[in-house]
């Protein structure tokens, strides 16, 4: 039987690997492969993945273990609508973002930083994708013949010194080389690092490759072999063979899952997908989120609908699709969880955690515009992780406003809707930045508003979260007053006038208000460099801003104030009932 025309219901395959540090003290290559399971299985495929720290980079070893875990971790996240091309590249270049990022946060050169090659491959239906960048290498061996996949990304200066001209990590212009290649049954591929593939000549790969052993002993013969021949660095080899693959035409009618039909509007008692709908929480014109019940667990759940008005929208389905993949990349106790089940959806929707408690906006009602200053800095420091987390994986949240904040009634804060999330390396086009302001104009940065102004960052951020504080501590109160909606260019901007928060709440301490003013600046370049320095002298007393030490006491420290008062009262108390006894 002609191996190429065998075919199951799924793909299957066998896999063997050998990773080892050879002659050297540490192990700066890194390895690892992840089959789909489930439906993932054939949504996703199987991930393969081998990276080589660059040796003379101090963070080589950091770096090849985040682009495997990563990979193969932020891979399976993205939404089920994308190409393997699109999902692999974008994940890519989020990684080498945060490498180099990484790099020169420590303020070490783009050589000496944390750069790693990286070949990984994606089998998926009757395809295998490789992505490669570094001399990290990929062949195939089928019916007995050894073909080179990828090609080396290194510049030979003599015979004995080259150099990595590409790799991840090493600047933030990536340029990855792809390929596709059909898969047969009984094909065999390697994937190996340079201290294997330098120490060995093809011929002797391709002679072990042969050898009738399983994976994982073939696998060890050529580390082995590459360390026996002289290897002085690090040997890496991963094998997988397919033993089965899916019928074509079924695996790839599913292929573009996004092509799912958009849901009807749905009414309480109305079920889809083992799952009734108990209430409608919110309906507006981009989307529907509804409470409903998980019909074979019990369990409750909100699901997101998009809008009838869209379908025919090509850019609106794509970022509502990427609201999900960005839900499942993080996970943080203050961030929403998009929930996965492991029945497909039909339609087009998303399920999240339900929460128990209310937004910011009625908690503050609640309150009576008055909560306890203490109160809120705990609040923020809250929202601070969940936005950091979001951060970590070069996410920008973008719409950080009282609604999109709950609060249980224990204090547990947890920050929702991804649907403004911006994340580094994602398409940007001149439909995406046409399309409308992000975010809620009253907490929204300056840089969001102005023409030509530059491009947001983590400070976006941390301006909204100061917003947040600002209108917490004070009742509503907006820190520029009523000229801020008004403001829509520099010149608008740069008139305002902060007013301080002790005017509207006199328990709010100078220093703290000092750290409010410089969070809430309209330059970006003027506001704090790290969420993490902000929220320090949002609870320590910076002496930035005890400079008006003429003010008086009650504003430079009120808290102090009033317990001066209420000890002079007491002694005051005192004396007059030591009197009254005369």
């Amino acid at each position: 039987m002609n191996p190429s025309n065998t075919a199951s219901s799924r793909l299957r395959v066998t896999v063997g690997q050998s990773c080892l540090a050879g002659t050297k003290d540490q192990n700066e290559d890194c390895t690892g492969v992840r089959i789909g399971a489930g439906e993932d299985l054939r949504t996703k495929g199987v991930a393969a993945v081998v990276a080589d720290g660059v040796g003379a980079a101090s963070g080589s070893k950091v770096a090849s273990e985040t682009c495997v875990q990563g990979f193969l971790s932020d891979y399976f996240s993205t939404p089920d609508s994308w190409t393997v091309k699109t999902s692999a590249q974008r994940v890519m270049d989020g990684l080498n973002r945060w490498l180099y990022g990484q790099g020169h946060a420590e303020g070490l050169s783009d050589e000496k930083g944390y750069v790693s090659t990286l070949s990984a491959m994606v089998l998926r239906s009757r395809t295998a994708f490789i992505f490669h960048i570094g001399d990290t290498r990929v062949y195939r061996m089928r019916d007995g013949v050894m073909e080179q996949l990828t090609r080396d990304h290194r510049s030979v200066v003599s015979r004995q010194t080259s150099y990595l001209n590409r790799a991840m990590g090493l600047n933030l212009s990536l340029k990855v080389d792809y390929k596709e290649v059909d898969l047969e049954v009984g094909d065999c591929f390697l994937l190996c690092s340079d201290g294997v593939h330098d120490w060995m000549t093809d011929d002797l790969i391709s002679e072990v490759l042969l050898s009738s052993k399983g994976l994982e002993h073939t696998a060890a013969e050529l580390t082995e072999r590459a360390l026996a021949a002289g290897s002085d660095d690090n040997v890496t080899s991963l094998l997988l063979r397919v033993d089965e693959l899916p019928e074509s035409d079924m695996e790839e009618a599913a292929r573009i899952l996004g092509e799912r039909p958009f849901p009807p509007l749905l009414d309480p008692g109305m079920k889809l997908d083992g799952l009734e709908v108990e209430e409608i929480l919110v309906e507006s014109t981009r989307s529907q989120l509804y409470r409903v019940t998980d019909l074979e667990n019990g369990r409750e759940l909100v699901m997101k609908t998009p809008s009838s008005n869209y379908r025919d929208d090509k850019e609106y389905i794509a970022r509502f699709v990427a609201e999900e993949w960005i839900g499942k990349r993080v996970s943080h106790k203050n961030l929403v969880q998009v929930v996965q089940r492991d029945r497909k959806p039909t339609f087009l929707y998303y399920l999240m955690e339900s929460l128990d408690g209310k937004n910011l906006a009625q908690w503050l009602e609640d309150k009576k515009g008055k909560p306890a200053v203490e109160e809120v800095v705990g609040i923020v420091k809250q929202i601070v992780d969940a936005v950091r987390a979001l951060h970590r994986k070069e996410t920008l949240h973008q719409d950080l406003k009282l609604e999109n904040v709950i609060i249980s009634d224990q204090g547990k804060v947890c920050v929702i809707d991804y649907g403004s999330c911006s994340v580094a390396g994602l398409k940007e086009s001149p439909s995406d930045k046409d399309e409308e302001v992000l975010g809620t104009l009253d907490f929204s940065a300056p840089e969001y508003r102005m023409p030509d102004s530059e491009k947001a960052n983590t400070r976006a951020d941390q301006f909204s979260i100061a917003m947040i504080a600002y209108h917490l501590l004070t009742g509503g109160k907006c820190p520029y007053g009523d000229k801020w909606e008004k403001a829509d260019n520099l010149r608008d901007f740069h008139a305002l006038e902060y007013i301080p928060s002790y005017r509207y709440q006199a328990m709010v301490p100078v220093w703290m208000d000092g750290a409010l003013k410089k969070a809430l600046r309209v330059s970006p370049s003027s506001r704090y460099p790290s969420m993490s320095e902000w929220m320090h002298d949002m609870g320590h007393p910076n002496p930035e801003f005890m400079e008006s030490r003429h003010l008086p006491m009650m504003e430079r420290d009120p808290v102090k104030f009033w317990k001066l008062i209420s000890a002079l009262l007491f002694v005051l108390v005192v004396i007059l009932m030591v009197l009254g006894d005369f």
